[in-house]
């Protein structure tokens, strides 16, 4: 609920203080950058020590520290550091959260659970946007509505302390793996019989290619990244040319965030591991002809935010499906002791976005944004669908 209604409220916090697009893409990608090296630290340390729950509560308290100390300042350039620094910390949640559903659950129940969770902090998300619109509407402050944020942080910290456990045995991912090594071996086996008996057949024996996986995984967040970065901006200026309360932005990405909650809702119900690699390449391609017909949105027109706020719904029901898959192939392809390179890859193609989206909507025209990002959705397709 705090970071859904951060999420909104700091670009144009930025703006009205007196920073700029660029600035706000800088202060992204910092904090994405950072967080790199920073996921992987921590899914090291935790798979390394076996703890999970400690580093989720530090993560939280140290949230909610740096949160409120952004409430003493309005310079620009020192929010830019803070929250660059808040990503370090904020980031530490993620590894752990993703390596206890892997390990609590089984095989089988991977997508259904990640679908579970990802849906219900969604909902939280969808709060924190509505309270953004009540806050925005009733003009509270800047400084109460970072409070708002951090106190929301601190019960965050409080029920994880209560709810969350740690595992006492962690071998789910070791058994997939030694499954996933039986099989491959056993067709290998099958195969090399047929071959030798002299029976025709047209069966490839393939393991999954990780490295297009990776490379796919970062196309779509760069994407992604670019699209978003910027998106709060462009949805704002949209509104206000057609007429209505800059209050509308929250309740735009409320219906944004309602898409991907169905979305979460449609991968626990259709969760079928034979379906996830294919089911990836679709979501790309989708989200590559959403981002090129948001060019029509440019255009002066009675119901342009109509048609922005339908292709934002529909973008958040894809990306839904989109990471419940790839987080579990993620926990299928990659080792432990490497937990947090799903973050990591993430990571990447977020922050390189996150800088190039501001850059191209400041610097040219939304028009560059929306192509540029269709384009590299459609590369994401393209490496899942051919090299997968």
């Amino acid at each position: 609920m705090g970071f859904g209604l951060l999420s909104i409220f700091l670009p144009l916090y930025m703006i009205a203080i007196g920073g700029s697009l660029i600035q706000i893409g800088l202060m992204s990608s910092m904090a994405l950058f950072l967080a790199i090296p920073a996921s992987f630290f921590w899914g090291y340390i935790c798979d390394k020590t076996k703890r999970y729950k400690r580093y989720i509560l530090m993560s939280f308290l140290a949230s909610t520290a740096i949160l409120y100390l952004f409430t003493l300042t309005t310079n620009a350039n020192l929010l830019i550091l803070l929250y660059a620094v808040m990503s370090i910390v904020h980031v530490a949640h993620e590894p752990p959260k993703n390596v206890l559903i892997a390990e609590l659950y089984s095989r089988r129940d991977w997508e259904r659970s990640f679908a579970f969770y990802e849906g219900f902090t969604e909902v939280g998300w969808l709060i924190g946007l509505l309270l953004g619109f009540l806050v925005s509407a009733c003009s509270i402050g800047p400084v109460n509505t970072l409070l708002l944020c951090a106190v929301l942080n601190l019960v965050a910290f409080v029920l994880s302390a209560v709810f969350v456990t740690d595992p006492l045995l962690i071998f789910e991912r070791g058994l997939v793996n030694m499954e996933k090594s039986v099989d491959f071996t056993y067709r290998g086996i099958f195969l090399a019989s047929k071959i030798l008996d002299g029976v025709p057949t047209s069966e490839r024996l393939r393991r999954e290619n990780v490295g297009a996986f990776c490379v796919g995984l970062i196309l779509f967040s760069l994407a992604t990244s670019i699209l978003f970065t910027p998106m709060p901006v462009f949805v704002s200026n949209a509104v206000a040319k057609a007429g209505l309360s800059q209050s509308i932005v929250f309740m735009i990405f409320v219906l944004n965030s309602g898409g991907a909650i169905l979305g979460y809702f449609l991968a626990g119900r259709r969760s079928q591991q034979s379906m996830g690699k294919s089911r990836v390449a679709h979501v790309a391609i989708v989200r590559s002809i959403l981002s090129l017909i948001l060019i029509v949105c440019l255009q002066s027109f009675q119901y342009n935010v109509i048609l922005a706020t339908a292709i934002l719904m529909l973008m958040g029901l894809a990306y839904a499906l989109f990471i419940v898959c790839t987080l579990s192939l993620s926990m299928e392809l990659i080792p432990a002791g490497r937990a947090g390179m799903f973050n990591v890859l993430i990571g990447i193609g977020g922050a390189c976005g996150s800088y190039i989206g501001p850059f191209l909507a400041d610097a040219f025209s939304f028009t560059y944004v929306f192509v540029t990002a269709g384009l590299i959705f459609l590369a994401s397709y393209l490496t899942f669908r051919l090299l997968m």
